[in-house]
């Protein structure tokens, strides 16, 4: 298991203490009914339809379509680069289960495809207010094994990633498609920030206290076992409800990133250490930095989306054809 590549220097941190101080004053991320997220999610697409096109300024647009997944409508959101793709992303969304959308992803998606040359497909899964959250995971699966079967993309290296609730998603579909080996073989890399991996709750989750930046420390327990009604923590942990204590075996390489002052910081360091007896895992923890930080106007979040980035290049290009460079040389060279 590799444990950093990426360094920070005193200024970038200075920079993040600073945004850290503009946190504490905002309200945490709470999830203690359905009433809430009902409303935050009817003011995020408020929100989406009166705002700017984000993609339009990276010259790229969006379609939006819908599958069927055993009989239940996925929507889903495919961004395509300007030219011939060299690979294809499935992205899953943050949101604790209870909010968001694909579009809430368009500008890092945006930057994504025009730094990587890749498609990216992302999953618009039903949220747990009116669905268990097994429901999701089938939504997930099912887009999965499209995505994996559809010609257009069939000879393109396959990215997963998935930020917080959806690394959580990422990495029980990536364990899901654990049945059907020769679909797992086709995705060459899963990219993970800052995930949820043990709905019963790690160490750190578990002692998260009132001063916890952007999620709600005392709540995480509780709002757990509000996603998972009836269960007792031993039914929590089964994977792959729980990625945490699944096998491994046949796992693509993995980046993970998780912050230091993030609650779910032990989630992401103890499935790092489980992945890596199986497949090559690098894993970053950010100093001063909490949960969501590659959504921060910062330098370390820069930093984190640029080495991404070039992760993602690297694990594409490890799958296209060698050039025969002896083919290029002129007579006069060989």
């Amino acid at each position: 298991m590799d444990t950093g590549k990426l360094e920070f220097g005193a200024d970038e941190i200075a920079q993040m203490q600073r945004f850290n101080k503009i946190l504490a004053w905002l309200p945490r991320f709470r999830i203690r009914n359905r009433v809430l997220p009902r409303l935050v999610q009817a003011l995020l697409r408020v929100s989406q339809k009166a705002g700017t096109d984000k993609l339009r300024k990276h010259g790229l647009k969006a379609e939006d379509i819908v599958i069927d997944s055993n009989g239940v409508a996925v929507p889903l959101r495919i961004i395509r680069p300007k030219g011939k793709a060299r690979g294809v992303v499935l992205d899953f969304h943050g949101g604790g289960w209870v909010i968001g959308n694909p579009q809430m992803n368009d500008k890092l998606n945006a930057g994504m495809v025009n730094a990587c040359s890749v498609a990216v497909v992302s999953v618009d899964y039903r949220l747990a207010v009116d669905t268990p959250v097994e429901g999701l995971l089938e939504d997930c699966l099912g887009a999965a094994r499209w995505l994996l079967g559809c010609n257009e993309f069939a000879d393109l290296p396959v990215i997963v990633v998935g930020e917080s609730a959806g690394g959580h998603l990422a990495a029980a579909t990536l364990l899901g498609l654990q049945s059907s080996p020769e679909l797992l073989k086709r995705i060459h890399g899963a990219l993970l920030y800052y995930g949820v991996y043990d709905l019963s709750g790690t160490a750190s989750v578990r002692t998260a206290t009132a001063d916890t930046l952007v999620l709600d420390g005392p709540g995480m327990v509780e709002a757990l076992r509000l996603l998972t009604p009836g269960l007792s923590d031993a039914q929590r942990q089964q994977p792959p409800l729980s990625p945490l204590y699944g096998d491994f075996a046949g796992m693509p390489p993995a980046l993970m990133y998780a912050g230091e002052l993030d609650p779910l910081r032990d989630d992401t360091l103890e499935l790092a250490a489980r992945w890596a007896k199986s497949a090559a895992v690098e894993v970053h923890l950010l100093p001063v930095s909490a949960h969501g930080f590659i959504h921060f106007p910062t330098a370390m979040a820069d930093s984190v989306l640029a080495h991404s980035r070039a992760w993602i290049n690297l694990r594409i290009a490890a799958q296209e054809p060698a050039v025969d460079r002896c083919a290029q040389l002129t007579p006069a060279t060989r």
